[in-house]
């Protein structure tokens, strides 16, 4: 005999699990979830009206997806924070995974001659649209424009989020959810952080990383645009150094060069207010012990030749002539006609040209914060916390930042797919 209707059993809701951030982490985590666990309701929450945002602008709107490197110990050298902590997540999910799993959703990604890695189509909507797909497919269900303004710990198990906008229209002012990943990525105010110091964590206080030098008072100030493939950058009276193409900008210098630096020396930048004096080196291959003989041996073969009309080493012409008058040489002098002081200064200029640092800049409409939640607090096999059953971390929200070159992507891919397939495993919450 059927029970009536009204008392009859009625098959449970499915588990629910949700993400919050609809960036690279955010997705992938979301993607990983549902198709590692088809039965779950995987909500994937992004409090701005726009997905996948530093997808889109990445590598001048091509998307360095990653960089090629053959193994995890080659790849955590290039993160300043939180390389050594990742080499068996890496090892999980490394270059290989990552160019796989587009390849599986139709999208090749070619290498560059400096490692970068990019869809052959060299454009970064490729990238976003693979990502939506894949959601799409997997039954991800993204809200955009919907905040979680409080989570709370539930006592029957999980978390329930308050929340606003949309989405609080679409499922109601409170979500209950089994299990949280949280992949909101990085912020530069301390106070964005307060919602995860409220659930028990605490914080690697955030500083920027990845930014160009202000010089507003540059001897190359009337050179914008021109750049140099190889110069040394150092900040005078620190162990801080880096090599590679060096750009310069109307405001000061960029370039990797300058971009790597700001990375691996992110904090001590900071506590020195990006105020120092940055030294350039436009002969990195040269030292004043091999430079000086160079010049002597150039001055007597070359005697007639006026300075300024022949750039040497490759420089661009309108670098070296500015070096050139800035060392008090003029514009008509032979090098049989320089005087001593000024073929030094010359040289000191080629290996040590300073610029007076005063702030810095945004790269582009990039950013990477360093900072967020200390590595020690999560499991890294999982990216679960140690401190909140059931809730986990994907992307630059962990103290986590790489170099310029796909490495940070790379970290997103990474920590978002192990916690996503980790998410998945809804049951009795880890203690």
């Amino acid at each position: 005999m059927s029970l009536p209707a009204s008392t009859a059993a009625r098959p449970a809701p499915p588990p629910v699990v949700a993400v919050l951030g609809g960036g690279a982490a955010g997705f992938f985590g979301a993607i990983a979830c549902a198709e590692a666990n088809p039965g779950l309701a995987v909500f994937l929450l992004e409090k701005s009206p726009k997905l996948l945002s530093k997808v889109r602008i990445s590598g001048g709107g091509r998307c360095n997806v990653t960089h090629a490197c053959e193994s995890a110990a080659q790849l955590v050298q290039h993160y300043p924070r939180g390389g050594r902590q990742l080499k068996e997540a890496f090892r999980h999910f490394g270059v290989a995974d990552t160019i796989a799993w587009f390849a599986k959703r139709g999208v090749a990604l070619k290498m560059e001659a400096d490692g970068r890695m990019f869809p052959t189509t060299d454009s970064s909507e490729t990238i976003a649209r693979a990502l939506e797909d894949a959601a799409r497919r997997a039954g991800v269900r993204v809200l955009t424009r919907t905040a979680a303004e409080q989570i709370t710990a539930s006592p029957e198990g999980g978390f329930r989020l308050a929340l606003s906008g949309e989405g609080s229209a679409a499922l109601g002012p409170e979500l209950h959810v089994s299990r949280l990943l949280v992949a909101t990525g990085g912020n530069p105010k301390s106070a964005a952080y307060d919602w995860l110091r409220a659930l028990g964590h605490t914080i690697a206080e955030p500083v920027p990383s990845l930014f160009t030098f202000n010089v507003p008072a540059s001897p190359l100030r009337e050179l914008p645009g021109v750049s140099v493939p190889h110069a040394r950058v150092v900040l005078a009276g620190e162990k801080l150094q880096y090599e590679g193409p060096l750009l310069v900008t109307h405001w000061g210098v960029s370039g990797p060069a300058v971009l790597m630096l700001s990375a691996w020396g992110a904090r001590r930048l900071h506590e020195l207010s990006y105020h120092g004096t940055a030294l350039v080196s436009w002969v990195p291959a040269h030292t004043d012990e091999t430079l000086r003989p160079w010049a002597q041996t150039f001055r007597l073969e070359n005697g007639k030749k006026q300075v300024a009309a022949h750039p040497q080493f490759g420089l661009p012409t309108r670098l070296w002539r500015t070096l050139v008058l800035e060392a008090g040489i003029g514009p008509e002098t032979r090098w049989n006609e320089v005087p001593a002081k000024a073929q030094n200064r010359l040289l000191e200029l080629l290996l040590r040209t300073p610029l007076q640092v005063q702030g810095k800049t945004t790269h582009k409409d990039e950013f990477v914060t360093c900072g967020g939640i200390p590595l020690s607090e999560v499991n890294l096999t999982t990216f679960e916390s140690r401190r909140v059953p059931g809730l986990y971390f994907a992307g630059e929200v962990l103290d986590i930042d790489g170099i310029t070159g796909g490495f940070n992507f790379q970290a997103a891919w990474t920590t978002g797919f192990l916690a996503g397939q980790a998410l998945a495993k809804v049951g009795a919450l880890a203690a």
